[in-house]
């Protein structure tokens, strides 16, 4: 094993292993990746590898094209997703996909998931965005690769920075989220699992429940993340 890469494997490695910790992921469906920008590699999960036999040593090098560049087993089957955002969104240096249950319900609706409250305002100021179902050519095309365009599509059609939303449901899929490193997108994962999941128990409670209004949603997300921000130590 390479010590060049030795720190993202480690960061891969401990980020994989919080998703079966925090309820996100069954069997192995799920991955997180780790990049190292100077390098323009990344450390992702092997394929079908069950997370209590994963070590840092079984991750896998993969560059920004998705060609292997260091390790022994099959990286994940998503790993061009990885790949595309990794090249095209320079700010990110993690990136989460599970099929957690409840955002993955939202994906299969093909529905964004309103803001209906502060929990949601606390970490964005817009609705989680669905991105459509991949049209017939890209599913024929390179699968996982498109992918990783489908989601990019979305954010350019709805007018969103990838900086500000760092999730997205891929329609008829399950969820995608990324952070300035893989532990921030480990953290998004599990927000986005929570907001899902919290948005479908409201609608149950009141299929005409409103969206939370301009002012909390402002008050919200600024108190965390605005120049005059208060939250924490």
């Amino acid at each position: 094993m390479s010590k060049k890469y030795h720190d993202i494997r480690e960061s891969a490695y401990e980020a994989n292993m919080q998703l079966p910790k925090l309820g996100l992921v069954l069997f192995t469906f799920g991955n997180v990746s780790a990049a190292d920008r100077e390098q323009r590699v990344f450390a992702i999960k092997p394929s079908g590898v069950p997370y209590e036999k994963l070590s840092p040593k079984k991750m896998v090098i993969v560059d920004f094209d998705g060609n292997i560049v260091d390790g022994d087993l099959r990286p994940s089957s998503d790993t061009k997703t990885h790949a595309v955002l990794y090249k095209h969104w320079e700010n990110i240096n993690g990136i989460v996909h599970t099929h957690s249950t409840y955002a993955t319900a939202w994906a299969q609706t093909q529905r964004d998931i309103p803001i209906f409250g502060t929990t949601h305002a606390d970490h964005l100021t817009v609705d989680v965005p669905c991105a459509p179902p991949m049209d017939d050519e890209m599913i024929k095309g390179d699968y996982e690769y498109e992918t990783g365009f489908q989601i990019m599509n979305c954010f350019n059609e709805k007018g969103l920075s990838y900086e500000d939303v760092e999730m997205v449901l891929v329609g008829n899929h399950a969820p995608f989220t990324w952070g300035k490193t893989a532990d921030k997108a480990v953290y998004n994962s599990a927000v986005l699992e929570s907001v899902a999941q919290m948005a479908y128990l409201t609608e149950q409670i009141n299929p005409q429940s409103p969206r939370l209004k301009d002012a909390l949603i402002k008050k919200h997300f600024e108190r965390k993340h605005g120049p005059n921000s208060y939250y924490g130590q």
